[in-house]
């Protein structure tokens, strides 16, 4: 018996969710045979056979998540050697439950002794008894445990609100995202309005705003950066890659528009054109999801004036824009209506002055101004 477990499926990440088998047990495969459609942060993968064989057993069911390295599918093979993915040949136990305790379906290895702590036989018949998901639940108890009054709670709130829904995919990791935005940054937003009653019928909004924080971060680069917070440095980028924010049902994705300083208005929509169409696809690959220098909320397409956006490590900056409207201005000595765009901008004090953001919000008005 062979195991191929989970591969990297692209820039590190951590743990994918099976979406669909393509494969049953007792199918002979090809190489490059697809196996299974898998969901990661980013989007849903298709994981090739590495080898020719019999399939012998699938590890999880559609909805269960992999981490990185965990077995995926058993191969019944005769042939020697290893092929692809495929790691060795793991010691056999004497019985399948106990291989079973040895690879914990959607356990990371550093967390199994935890989940052994929690998934105790006792523990295990109440929650079933009960009708409470262990793994759903964070322990109260020494170490995390889960102890008899999480799971009697549970399935109290259970019964009075049916049972939760855990976060998965896209969700998840931006759950987690976000955890560790407000961990480790220190936000400030500045508000400010651009007048922009001069733009004419039909204007490309979210292009306008891409160039406008292209010729802020050449006027003030100090937002245009990434910072450690660990080794309290900053990094200060030539190029400008920007993260643009992209809603869908399944979550929040945010695409990388790259080298927007250099790059013509056409060439900058066809691009962003492309990433929307293959987020909404799934198709996008991680690494077009990665390394954006700052981003860009143009949230005023569906509704809101002002945020709080949230900056995402190491990122130094994220620009908010909000719904365009009319509101009276005073021109000379003239009170006249005129269209503006509401903008936010929330950078981190750790790593850039609120002059600097100021500065940085200024230029980004008179471009949209100009």
């Amino acid at each position: 018996m062979k195991y191929f477990k989970l591969p990297d499926l692209g820039e590190g990440l951590p743990e994918a969710e099976i979406v669909e088998w393509h494969v049953q047990e007792g199918d002979s495969v090809e190489v490059d045979q697809l196996l299974v459609s898998m969901e990661t942060a980013k989007a849903i993968v298709e994981v090739p056979s590495p080898q020719a064989g019999v399939i012998a057993h699938l590890f999880g069911a559609p909805g269960d998540t992999i981490h990185t390295g965990e077995p995926l599918v058993e191969f019944d093979s005769d042939e020697d050697g290893d092929t692809g993915t495929v790691v060795g040949e793991l010691k056999q136990q004497r019985d399948s439950s106990s291989q079973r305790e040895e690879f914990i379906v959607g356990a990371a290895a550093s967390s199994r002794e935890a989940l052994a702590v929690q998934g105790t036989p006792a523990m295990r018949a109440l929650a079933q008894r009960l009708g409470v998901n262990l793994d759903s639940l964070s322990g109260s108890g020494p170490g995390g445990r889960v102890t008899t009054d999480d799971v009697e709670r549970a399935a109290s709130l259970d019964r009075s609100f049916g049972a939760a829904e855990p976060l998965k995919g896209v969700r998840k990791q931006m759950a987690r995202t976000m955890a560790q935005s407000h961990a480790e940054v220190v936000p400030v937003t500045l508000c400010e309005d651009a007048d922009i009653n001069h733009w004419p019928k039909g204007t490309d909004i979210t292009m306008r705003l891409v160039e406008a924080i292209a010729a802020a971060c050449k006027a003030v680069p100090d937002l245009n950066a990434w910072f450690d917070g660990q080794g309290l440095s900053r990094r200060l980028h030539d190029r400008i890659d920007l993260g643009v924010a992209v809603d869908t049902e399944q979550g929040l994705f945010v695409p990388v528009l790259r080298n927007i300083g250099e790059r013509s208005s056409e060439d900058l929509r066809d691009g962003l054109d492309r990433l929307r169409a293959d987020v909404k696809a799934r198709s996008i690959p991680p690494a077009e999801m990665q390394g954006a220098t700052l981003t860009l909320s143009n949230f005023g397409t569906l509704a809101g004036r002002y945020a709080s956006p949230v900056v995402v490590p190491p990122q130094v900056a994220i620009v908010g824009a909000g719904v365009i409207r009319s509101q009276p201005m005073v021109i000379g000595d003239k009170i006249e209506p005129r269209k503006v765009m509401p903008l936010s901008l929330t950078f981190d004090h750790r790593a850039a002055t609120g002059g600097e953001a100021a500065r940085f919000m200024r230029a980004l008005m008179d471009a949209l101004s100009s």
